[in-house]
């Protein structure tokens, strides 16, 4: 707001006031229950300020109290997006410490899930993005994919969103017969359409003025603010679990990992954050046709007692999801229920570096922020 002034010299000018505005918890652009209290002077930020907690739901004690094989569905709402991943974490996280060999099928079907769950995650992104930034058509093309995969996932486990497909040993069901061939099939209209969506929204000019050289994080930066996955990538860190710290039967596949370049801007900014996830849905194509061509035969599920107990022990797991780096810390005492459980999610650092970054950039800019930084409440706050 502003107000009209006489200044000593006997000039008259307006004087600025700095504004308090609220950005959620209920806004379209929040990708969740989120809430940021913005200190702006008219239409620049001072600062964004996080307010989280709208959706904290104490999973890690539930983790306690209903038990390794019962915490296995609720793991699918630490990130309802992408909740393929999530399920493989905490079924990695038992095994570990009951020292569980995972047939080797088994591990082809995680597999398998866990990138079509990448593609479904980086598809939302891609639509949501360029919905936030006022281009409706997009979404739209990236919802239909998405339902497309979503049939694909259906068919394996009867779920859209929450799968419950992992189970401590391997998972719940082998592949249904020709479900190869189904995502070959899909794959080979899928890929192609990656560079449409390019012509569509990524080199449009008014959307790469809307993004490009807007918040960009410089490597040193990511790295001190522990951001992962995508956003990690985004600021040039060639840093990828999957190949760099491998698990699961991922040495198998050959996949680049897609780094930031600044090709629009700066390295880091809004522009390369968005184009990262185009180039991680082929990658993870590429990882799905080599899946579906050498799974091997054999059981997809290892003999586990009945009444789980791991020794006493700790356990920590990392898996990457499309929001990065996701860690888990779990203590079992040696009983049926973990001591004690702890889950470091992508969203949570990304929503750090948030007030930093706001500084200076304008109101509209924060929806770019949140956006390309593809955070998702329920990692937030869990």
């Amino acid at each position: 707001m502003s107000l009209e002034l006489e200044f000593e010299d006997g000039r008259e000018g307006f004087a600025t006031e700095e504004m308090t505005l609220n950005m959620g918890p209920q806004h379209p652009s929040t990708h969740g229950v989120l809430r940021f209290i913005v200190k702006a002077d008219g239409e620049v930020m001072r600062r964004a300020t996080p307010d989280v907690g709208y959706l904290h739901r104490s999973i890690e004690k539930i983790a306690e109290k209903v038990g390794w094989r019962g915490f296995m569905p609720y793991t699918d709402r630490v990130d309802y997006v992408a909740a393929m991943t999530t399920n493989q974490a905490w079924a990695m996280c038992a095994e570990t410490l009951a020292e569980i060999e995972v047939p080797r099928r088994a591990e082809y079907c995680r597999v398998i899930a866990a990138e079509l769950g990448r593609i479904c995650s980086h598809l939302l992104a891609f639509g949501a993005t360029g919905m936030d930034i006022g281009a409706i058509t997009p979404f739209t093309h990236a919802i239909r994919e998405r339902e497309m995969i979503n049939d694909l996932l259906e068919e394996l486990c009867g779920a859209r969103l929450t799968f419950n497909y992992m189970r401590i040993g391997g998972v719940a069901w082998d592949l249904p017969p020709g479900y190869e061939k189904r995502i070959v099939t899909y794959l080979d209209r899928f890929v192609p359409l990656i560079d449409e969506f390019d012509d569509l929204l990524s080199y449009n000019k008014i959307y790469i003025e809307r993004l490009a050289s807007i918040a960009a994080v410089p490597r040193e930066m990511a790295i001190d603010y522990n951001l992962v996955g995508p956003n990690l990538r985004a600021s040039g860190v060639d840093y990828d679990l999957r190949r760099d710290r491998p698990y699961s039967v991922y040495p198998d596949f050959e996949f680049d990992v897609p780094v930031g370049r600044g090709a629009q801007g700066a390295v880091g900014d809004c522009w390369d954050r968005y184009i990262l996830r185009l180039h991680e849905m082929r990658e993870s194509a590429k990882i799905l046709r080599q899946a579906c061509e050498n799974i091997p035969e054999g059981p997809v599920l290892a003999k586990v007692p009945r009444t789980f107990k791991p020794p006493a022990g700790d356990a920590h797991i990392r898996v990457e999801t499309p929001r990065g780096d996701q860690s888990w810390y779990v203590v079992s005492d040696g009983s049926d229920l973990p001591y004690r459980v702890h889950v470091r999610t992508g969203s949570f650092s990304a929503m750090s570096i948030i007030e930093e970054l706001s500084r200076g950039l304008m109101i509209a800019d924060l929806v770019a922020l949140i956006a390309t930084l593809d955070v998702v409440a329920p990692e937030v706050d869990r």
